[in-house]
């Protein structure tokens, strides 16, 4: 599965910006579906999650919680993650991951990483 993350960019402390990941596999055929972040001089941490689709569950780390909101477009095969009031803390680079399971095994795919910086 390739991934194709984008969306990123410079933007002023207390603006928004969506990041979009689109996996050259089907939604459907996916079991996690997430948004990683790598700030400079810190270990890769993971942002927002979300499992399923009829009724989705749903994960966000503390320091996004409110903030951050991951959601699926099943008709253009892409999920987002909207970021709004954002803060300088938020300067990552922001990667996004999937992965299948496949007869009792795991594989997990990454993105290329998109580049999320916020000016105070």
């Amino acid at each position: 599965v390739q991934l194709q993350a984008y969306g990123g960019g410079l933007v002023q402390a207390g603006g928004s910006l969506r990041l979009s990941c689109a996996p050259s596999a089907s939604l459907f055929s996916l079991n996690h579906m997430d948004w990683y972040r790598q700030g400079p001089g810190k270990e890769r941490e993971l942002v927002a999650r979300l499992v399923g689709d009829f009724r989705p569950n749903y994960y966000y780390a503390d320091s996004v919680k409110g903030r951050f909101s991951i959601s699926r477009d099943n008709a253009k095969n892409k999920f987002d993650l909207q970021m709004y009031n954002l803060k300088p803390e938020d300067t990552a680079v922001y990667y996004c991951h999937v992965d299948q399971l496949y007869d009792g095994s795991k594989d997990d795919y990454w993105g290329q990483g998109t580049q999320v910086t916020v000016s105070s």
